[in-house]
């Protein structure tokens, strides 16, 4: 007879999660109060949000257009230092995960040579990037360098894993191939592994961009650049309504640039013959799209 084991496990580890949070909560009873609490909090002080952060400083005086005078409030500022931020770091972090990667591929090294990579690909995301963070703003002070280079190490470690894995999983026929043919190391690295993954490692560099700007905007609380910067400082003065107004512009950009790495790695994903999809396929389902007269023409028939 055989053992349907995933009928066995699921609920073992369904049961094991809910024992192990039993032991970890003291007290049930707090949960009683929390939505009322909730409730009051979002009314008093969150709601609603102080959109006084988009108009501009009053020192430095403002120099720009007053179509775009939005350009000088803190909220632009702290926003696209973040952007910039996780570009600067996302290049150059994709510039050194690459040759580390490649030397961590186990199909492509021996173990000796692999282990101490894979090491180093393993300390750069042990921690997480507020931690990096708080390292480089005691190394070199506040601001937008100490961003950059939690950041960038921290895109090593977490994007040089994707990439080995991706370089591990490709097809040993090219890579046989090349050994056939004689080539080295690094010759074999630059004319066979690299052309074979371009798609997958351009895809996650976009990714890694993408998921650099979300976690951009946390490591500024600890003066690490960026709109966290001005997050924390109205968090101290208890100006909920201001940090909302700021949380609410980090959702709309993060969205916009989630929809923009969607279409820029569907070029990426999908193969050669089959277009990538459309700007509105994004958002609107595609059998919408695919099939607008016939909504159009039972309207007119209604």
């Amino acid at each position: 007879m055989r053992v349907n084991w995933p009928s066995i496990a699921i609920p073992a580890l369904i049961f094991l999660s809910i024992w192990l949070m039993d032991g970890l909560v003291d007290d049930w009873g707090r949960l009683s109060g929390g939505g009322q609490n909730l409730v009051i909090f979002f009314r008093e002080s969150l709601w609603p949000p102080d959109w006084r952060v988009l108009e501009p400083q009053a020192y430095p005086v403002c120099t720009a257009y007053p179509l775009f005078d939005f350009t000088c409030s803190t909220a632009w500022i702290g926003i696209t230092e973040t952007i910039k931020i996780a570009f600067i770091s996302t290049v150059f972090g994709v510039m050194i995960s690459l040759p580390i990667s490649i030397l961590a591929s186990r199909n492509l090294n021996p173990n000796p040579i692999t282990f101490p990579f894979r090491f180093i690909l393993a300390a750069c995301r042990s921690l997480p990037s507020i931690i990096w963070a708080i390292f480089f703003v005691i190394l070199v002070g506040f601001g937008p360098l100490s961003g950059i280079l939690a950041m960038t190490i921290y895109t090593v470690g977490y994007l040089g894993k994707l990439q080995y894995e991706s370089i591990e999983g490709m097809s040993n026929i090219p890579l046989e191939s090349a050994d056939s043919m004689g080539l080295s190391g690094v010759e074999k690295a630059i004319g066979v592994v690299i052309p074979e993954q371009a798609n997958n490692l351009i895809s996650q560099a976009v990714f890694m961009f993408e998921y650099n700007v979300r976690h951009g905007t946390v490591i500024g609380i600890v003066g690490a650049g960026g709109i966290g910067y001005y997050i924390n400082l109205y968090l101290k003065f208890l100006q909920y309504d201001k940090v909302v107004a700021y949380l609410i512009i980090i959702f709309v950009v993060v969205v916009v640039i989630d929809f923009i790495s969607i279409y820029v790695r569907s070029y990426f994903n999908e193969e050669g013959d089959i277009a990538p999809p459309k700007w509105l396929s994004v958002i609107i389902p595609n059998w919408i799209l695919e099939y607008p007269p016939i909504f159009i023409s039972n309207r007119r028939q209604s």
